[in-house]
Order: structure tokens, then C-alpha cells, then sequence
């Protein structure tokens, strides 16, 4: 029924009541449609969602296509059957000039008149790279065609899903990508504003995720905006002859390709991220330009869906007096205290009978809910919204991506060096539960240095206004990030956060970024990257400690040749002077600092040939290796939680002469005494055994 009524009132001003569609229509900017370019983007990614939820809610693995083609006026006038203009071959030039244009002078306009003509075949080869070469940046037409593999619908119910504003069936108290029946209604009431194009749909229904349809339902719609009321062209069915399933959708609409071809492809990237159980594929062909045609393809990494999301009652919190007002008018309980206790969660019949008491004389237990007035109502809701008895809300209204499915997408797209994630506990902001997943990565493929935040909302991506967002405050100013041993300015750091929640807090009306003035979402986020972080400092530490380990073994096996070579020269010698002394008489001044007994082994060696340069050098790096921490003691090391305490110097202890009694093996200076922990004999058989 139309709602575009006029009235006159006293002073004679008409009053006019609009349609949500006409409101809506007029008012583009509300649902993100506010330019060309947007346009395109919002349209792109209403159809895609609407897909990821026609399969999610059957359990069935996404598949979903998007397939965009691009036409200039002229192509696009073909294909709608629109007239050339009958004066095609006459310029009123006067027409299409701007105000710079009317301001040059006679004589500039006569001077480039001159030049252009001069070559009357240059001119022609110039006219013809014009009609090839679209001017960049220009709005075009597109056609967008999204399928998807979900449960379609139903045939009776096509039109008033697409056709009427405000109609859909994802309200109710659950996490949902959207709730107002927008979406892809907005992108045909675009389709009627820019194009004049009808909206055209294929779908075979399996509402339990069941056997196919035995018929396919094609639809061509269009809407009417002032009576928000779908106009339909052709509805018809056909015999599903291919046991097809999901949805097709196809609409052609004004928009621009070049200004935000980054962010669509952004959007796919990010959505990869988000849906890694998803197979996303999307293709873009431009017919005048064929070398801009480009192809993005995400195959699925996870089999494992997300469980889905229930729907459950109205947590007292978080009601109002519009929402108990509803509840009472569809009700079917009897007496307040069942009102209580089967309308809201959490309320267990000793807190309703309390709460009752405490409203006082005018409430009664016995009493029915439609005999509450607008006051008793406004004090109820007073009430519940007071009381912090009530425990907090059902979190199976909640359907997160999950650690393991946000981990495998980070890596499936971005291919990081190192990842961490975790999960923040349930929490309830203003009532609604809310659940935060983040990851942080180091690395990864396209990467920039510093830190770079990836939001997600219900699991949609948020490419726009991400400076105020709270996860990107958080990330920026509220993590110390030298704490765990990460450079912020030189380090490429990724912090994806998530959150999902049956009411996003969003800021203004574009719903793209949620304000850091919700303290809950806001510590829940912190919490959630800190414990990131965290895991990511565990595992920094040890790529140091085997970094440093490798980098020492470099260092002192590169000097291996030269202290084995030195070491063998002095053996030598000492071998040399042996042969020597035996031929004099020791001296009687002299004292031997050398057990006779240990230089006789090693000079035997020696002669034997049982120790030679290459034995030396063997040894040695034998022994290097046996000193250097490998990748096995650092990995138990941090494993225990002990490997900053593992990776601590060993500290050196010189000991009191008092503590030893040996003095045959002092070495006595001017300033000190050193006396050996061991004896020289003990150490110079370990010299000549390695």
C-alpha cells in the first residue's frame, strides 16, 4: 500500500509521508552507497555476503563467483536498447563546454583549431585511440553476477526479498552480517536511480540443505520506490534439469571501476582472511580495454565451518521501552513473574520474584503483562537495567571464526613469518554479548613496515574510517611493543581483530568502525592482542637464541684452522726441545712446570703420529659443537618457560686461596697468585686426549 500521502495543514503547508524505499533512495549515503565508486563496492559486497549466508545457514562449504563486466555508454546503450541521439553527427558544442572552456579567448580557440587540423589524418588516428581508450577515472556501467551454492529461495518469497525494503529474516537476537533488509535492495533501488535496470535472479530452493529442487525459479524484478513494493517482470519456473543448487544474481549499475578497484580487491583479500573455508573467486573483464580484465582466486584452506549462530531471548540489560513493549503485546504468558522469566534470559523465577517486590505495590505477580501501562513500563525498564544479579548473556548467539580458521587464513593469504592468536573470554557490552579473536603476525608477503590493522565485524571486513576505530587505537597507542622484544617502526607487523556480537556499537551511520569509548570492547581487544603478543615473545626469543648460537659457531669455527695450526706449531716445538734437554743435564734452578710423566704421553703422540694438525682441528670444532646451545636445548629451554633464564651468561667465580691445599701448582706474580682448580697434569692429559 502506498504511503506517499499529502495533507494540508492549518497554514497551508502540504505534509507528505514517504516510503522506507523513498527514504532510503534519497537518502543513498545511509546504507554506503554515497558515490559512483562506493556504489559499486557496497553492491559487490551485499551480493557476496548475502551468498556466504545462504550457505552458511544449511552447513553447506561456500562457493561462491563474482563475475564483473565493465561497458562503456555506448555498449551500455546497446544492451539496454537505447537510441543513439538523432543529432549524433552535429556538436552544439556550446552544450558540453564548461565555464573554463567559454572563458578562452577567440583567438586561443582559432589557434587550436589551426593545430588540430593541420594533419587531417593525424586527427582521425587521434579520434580513434579516443573511442578505444575510455578517458580514466570515468564512470562506466557493470554488470555484476554473484552465485553461490547455498540453500536459495523460496519462489513465493523472491519478491518481497528483493523488492521490499525493511523485509528480511535476520531479526531477532543473534550475530548476523546484516538485520535491516537493505542490502541487495539498495543495490536494485541503485540499479533503478543509475541504470533504469531490472534486477535479474536464478534459484533453486533446499531450505534444510536437502535434495535439489525439482525446479529452478527465474526472477526479473524491479521495485517501486514509493510504494516499496516489488514489480515483477517475469516469475517463472523451470525444470531443474542439472539438479542445480544456490542462487544467481545479476544486476547492471552505474559505478567506477578505477577509483576503487583497490578497496574491492582489498575486500576479497580480507574476506579470504575471515572465510578461509571459503572458495572465493572473482573476474573482472573490461571489453575496451581487455589488458585492465585481471582474476583473483582464493581456494579453500579449512573445512571446518564456524558452529552457527542461535537465536536467543532479550537480556534484561539490554532492553528498552519499545522492546518490552513489544514483548508484552505478542506474549502468551499469563502472569508477569512467567513474563519475566520466559520473555528475557538469565531471569531464574527467585530474581523475577524479587524484582516484582521490589517495583512495589502497583505490581503484582498474579498480574497480566498487558496491564502494564507506559509508566509501570518505563520503571520495569528502569529496573532491569539497575539490577547486576542477573548472570550475563548466552554466548551461543555467537558464531566466531574461531583461532584455528584465522590462523589458516592469515597464512593462506599473507604468508607471514611468524603468527599468534587467541581468544578473549565472552563479555557484554550494554547488555549484548560480544566475543574478541585477534592475531598478530611479523612478515608475510607485501608486508610494510610498521603496524597495519585489519578489523573484522561479524565477520566482514572494515576498509573505511580505520584510524577511530578501537582496535586500531589499542594497537597503536595502548601495546608496549618493545616489552615483547617487537620494533613497532621497522618490524611489519599484522594485527587482525575480530569481533563478533549481536549488536555491533558502531559509530555514525556508515557502520564501518566501532569508537573506543566502549571501555569493555576496548580492554577485551587489549587483552586479546597482549596475549598475541605474549606468544609471539616466546617464540622471537628463541629464533634470536638460535640465531646467535649459529652466528658464535660461525665465529669461532671461522678461527679453527688458525689456533689448530698455532696449537700444532707449539706440540712441535716442545716435541723438538724434548729431543734437546735429553741430551743435557736438566738445569737445577730451573722448576718444571709440566708433569713429566703428561709431556712423555704427548711426545709419544706426537711421534706416533696419533696427534697431528687435522686431529687438532677436528677436536676443536668438535668441541664448539658441544658447547653451542643447538636448536633441541633452546627449544626444551623455552618450552619450560625457562629460556631467558636458559640463555643468561654462566657467570665465572674466582675462589679463595683458603678453599684449596694444594700449592704445588701455584704460579706466583708480583701482584698475585694464581692457583689452578685443577691440577696441570689433569688438564694437560685432557689437552693431549682432545
Amino acid at each position: 500500500m502506498s504511503t506517499n500521502k499529502k495533507s494540508k495543514t492549518s497554514m497551508g503547508e502540504i505534509q507528505r509521508q514517504k516510503s522506507p524505499a523513498e527514504f532510503f533512495a534519497e537518502n543513498q549515503a545511509i546504507a554506503g552507497f554515497d558515490n559512483f565508486g562506493k556504489a559499486l563496492y557496497t553492491s559487490v559486497r551485499e551480493l557476496v555476503e548475502n551468498g556466504l549466508d545462504a550457505c552458511e545457514s544449511i552447513g553447506e562449504l561456500p562457493n561462491i563467483s563474482l563475475h564483473i563486466t565493465e561497458y562503456t555508454q555506448q555498449e551500455f546503450n546497446k544492451i539496454a536498447g537505447i537510441g543513439d541521439s538523432p543529432r549524433k553527427n552535429q556538436r552544439d558544442t556550446e552544450l558540453f563546454e564548461t565555464k573554463a572552456s567559454k572563458s578562452r579567448s577567440k583567438k586561443s580557440l582559432d589557434a587550436a583549431d589551426e593545430l588540430e587540423f593541420q594533419a587531417d589524418g593525424v586527427g582521425k588516428e587521434d579520434d580513434e585511440k579516443a573511442k578505444k581508450k575510455p578517458r580514466r577515472g570515468a564512470d562506466a556501467y557493470f554488470q555484476l553476477t554473484v552465485r553461490d551454492s547455498g540453500c536459495g529461495m523460496a519462489h513465493d518469497a523472491i519478491p518481497n526479498l528483493f523488492g521490499r525494503v525493511l523485509s528480511g529474516s535476520k531479526y531477532g537476537v543473534r550475530q548476523t552480517r546484516g538485520k535491516f533488509g537493505l542490502g541487495a535492495k539498495m543495490a536494485l533501488i541503485w540499479a533503478r536511480k543509475s541504470s533504469g535496470q531490472p534486477i535479474r535472479i536464478r534459484t533453486a530452493h533446499r531450505p534444510n540443505g536437502g535434495k535439489p529442487s525439482s525446479y529452478v525459479s527465474s526472477c526479473v524484478l524491479d521495485i517501486d520506490i514509493y510504494k516499496n513494493e516489488p514489480k515483477i517482470i517475469e516469475h517463472s519456473k523451470k525444470t531443474n534439469t542439472q539438479s542445480w543448487t544456490g542462487t544467481e544474481v545479476s544486476i547492471l549499475i552505474a559505478g567506477n571501476w578505477t577509483t576503487y578497484k583497490s578497496r574491492i580487491v582489498q575486500y576479497f583479500q580480507q574476506l579470504a582472511i575471515i572465510t578461509p573455508y571459503a572458495n572465493l573467486t572473482m573476474v573482472y573483464d573490461n571489453h575496451s580495454d581487455p589488458k585492465r580484465s585481471m582474476r583473483l582466486q582464493y581456494d579453500r584452506r579449512s573445512e571446518q565451518m564456524p558452529e552457527p549462530a542461535k537465536e536467543v531471548k532479550h537480556h534484561p540489560s539490554s532492553v528498552n521501552n519499545l522492546v518490552v513493549q513489544q514483548l508484552v503485546r505478542f506474549t502468551k504468558t499469563k502472569t508477569l513473574i512467567k513474563f519475566l522469566t520466559t520473555e528475557l534470559s538469565c531471569v531464574s523465577p527467585s530474581i523475577a520474584k524479587r524484582l516484582i517486590d521490589e517495583l512495589g505495590k502497583d505490581y503484582d505477580q498474579d498480574m497480566h503483562p498487558n496491564e502494564l501501562t507506559d509508566k509501570q513500563v518505563t520503571r520495569l525498564v528502569q529496573l532491569l537495567r539497575q539490577v547486576q544479579l542477573f548472570r550475563p548473556p548466552d554466548g551461543s548467539c555467537l558464531s566466531p571464526l574461531g583461532e584455528y580458521n584465522l590462523s589458516l587464513g592469515i597464512q593462506k593469504v599473507l604468508e607471514p613469518d611468524l603468527i599468534a592468536t587467541a581468544r578473549d573470554k565472552p563479555s557484554a557490552f550494554e547488555g549484548h554479548p560480544f566475543i574478541i579473536e585477534a592475531a598478530v603476525s611479523l612478515g608475510g608477503k607485501d608486508a610494510k613496515e610498521g603496524i597495519s590493522v585489519v578489523r573484522f565485524a561479524n565477520r566482514i571486513p572494515l576498509l573505511f574510517e580505520g584510524g577511530a576505530d578501537v582496535s586500531s587505537r589499542v594497537a597503536t597507542s595502548k601495546i608496549r611493543w618493545a616489552n615483547y622484544k617487537v620494533d613497532h617502526k621497522r618490524d611489519k607487523i599484522g594485527v587482525f581483530v575480530s569481533i563478533v556480537s549481536t549488536k555491533i556499537p558502531f559509530k555514525g551511520t556508515s557502520k564501518e568502525y566501532i569508537g573506543d569509548d566502549a571501555t569493555e570492547i576496548q580492554l577485551s581487544v587489549k587483552r586479546a592482542i597482549q596475549s598475541c603478543c605474549q606468544q609471539l615473545r616466546v617464540r622471537l626469543a628463541k629464533r634470536n637464541a638460535l640465531k646467535d648460537a649459529k652466528e658464535r659457531k660461525n665465529r669461532l669455527t671461522k678461527y679453527v684452522p688458525d689456533i689448530g695450526r698455532s696449537l700444532f706449531g707449539i706440540l712441535d716445538q716442545m716435541k723438538t726441545r724434548h729431543a734437546e734437554t735429553n741430551l743435557l743435564p736438566p738445569s737445577p734452578t730451573k722448576r718444571l712446570r709440566v708433569d713429566p710423566t703428561a709431556a712423555a704421553h704427548m711426545i709419544r703422540s706426537l711421534q706416533k703420529g696419533d696427534v697431528t694438525e687435522a686431529v687438532i682441528k677436528a677436536r676443536l670444532e668438535a668441541a664448539i659443537d658441544n658447547h653451542i646451545e643447538t636448536e633441541e636445548t633452546v627449544a626444551a629451554a623455552a618450552a619450560n618457560g625457562n629460556i631467558d633464564k636458559h640463555l643468561e651468561g654462566v657467570p665465572i667465580f674466582i675462589v679463595p686461596l683458603y678453599n684449596l691445599d694444594d700449592s704445588k701448582n701455584d704460579i706466583v706474580g708480583s701482584l698475585f697468585t694464581f692457583r689452578p682448580l685443577c691440577p696441570i697434569r689433569v688438564v694437560a692429559m685432557n689437552t693431549a686426549s682432545n
